[in-house]
């Protein structure tokens, strides 16, 4: 009987180990994706070379022949970088406003996920959700224009106001000192609604039977919250931590360069990240080999730092890991 239950589970094994119809219904579903990720995420991936080379353009020939054709230098590109007299100030910005968008972009969702969960009206809570999602559908071009409208010297509308009250009208920019307040609260005002919204699916999938279990027992709004909502939430909350320090070394182009209206010499150490001097290195005659270079310490460092911080997680739990 021993050896006939062993050759059932076997046989079972080798059933399952079999290509199924659901099996070609999702490979068929996943195709498109699978090829987009080849075409736009792998493929690009050979230029990385460019890093590598000093890349020439021979009159006539293609990208390819360029490539091919163009020296080694090996890492010579990455002295472009390394000796830049604004490294300090690039490494600085772009870390420093990562660190404050990880930890405000966590802190002020989370709280408003909890705040408009325990709402009453559903009405008003569709209608807050709403409100709040609705900065994330503006490209940071338009948001850049209205910025304008409230902080332009002569026409803005705070200076209008400060006018009115008998105050100078400030030079705003101008004045580097306001600024990373100003980027910290436009970061916050256009994507705190999407963070909002995804914490409020985590919520909802709570199981409301926790709830009820603890107001029998007594337990107060704050101390549901506490107990219930935020331990649910460590999951979704740590895998959002580790992709957001996987990207800590790139900052939001749009947002710094677009805000900022191209960012002026006088705002320059308050606003110039790596993006922002790698563009402007394109704009200029700076071969493309050496921004090329930046961008891909860019991509090795935030690897590095993606997997350190799934490290640091697994280390104090390993159920909560991506990888």
């Amino acid at each position: 009987m021993g050896d006939l239950e062993v050759r059932k589970v076997k046989n079972q094994m080798v059933k399952k180990k079999r290509w199924t119809k659901d099996d070609t219904e999702l490979t068929i579903l996943a195709l498109p994706t699978f090829i987009w990720y080849i075409i736009f995420c792998y493929l690009p991936m050979f230029g990385l070379i460019i890093a590598f080379k000093n890349y020439r353009i021979f009159p006539g020939k293609g990208f390819l022949y360029n490539l091919f054709h163009s020296d080694w230098v090996g890492f010579d590109n990455f002295e472009y970088l390394f000796k830049s007299n604004s490294l300090w100030i690039l490494l600085r910005n772009t870390i420093l406003y990562n660190f404050a968008f990880i930890i405000l972009g966590i802190v002020v969702p989370v709280s408003l996920a909890i705040m408009i969960s325990l709402l009453h009206s559903k009405r008003k809570s569709k209608v807050y959700q709403t409100a709040m999602f609705f900065p994330h559908f503006l490209s940071w071009v338009v948001v850049s224009y209205f910025v304008y409208a409230f902080l332009s010297t002569d026409k803005g509308i705070i200076n209008n106001i400060l006018q009115s009250v008998g105050k100078e009208s400030i030079n705003w920019y101008m004045e580097p000192k306001y600024w990373p307040f100003i980027l910290i609260f436009l970061y916050l005002w256009k994507t705190t609604g999407y963070n909002t919204v995804v914490y409020l699916a985590s919520i909802t999938g709570i199981d409301p039977e926790l709830y009820e279990a603890s107001v029998i027992d007594g337990a107060s709004r704050r101390q549901q919250a506490k107990y219930i909502t935020l331990p649910s939430l460590k999951p979704i909350v740590l895998m959002m931590f580790i992709l957001n320090v996987g990207r800590i070394f790139y900052s939001d182009f749009g947002l710094f360069y677009q805000v900022t209206r191209s960012v002026p010499a006088s705002l320059y150490n308050v606003a110039s990240t790596i993006d922002t001097f790698v563009y402007s290195a394109l704009l200029s005659s700076t071969p493309i080999g050496m921004t090329s270079a930046v961008t891909f310490f860019q991509s090795v460092a935030c690897c590095i730092t993606i997997l350190l911080a799934n490290w640091i997680v697994k280390k104090i739990d390993k159920d909560y890991a991506i990888i």
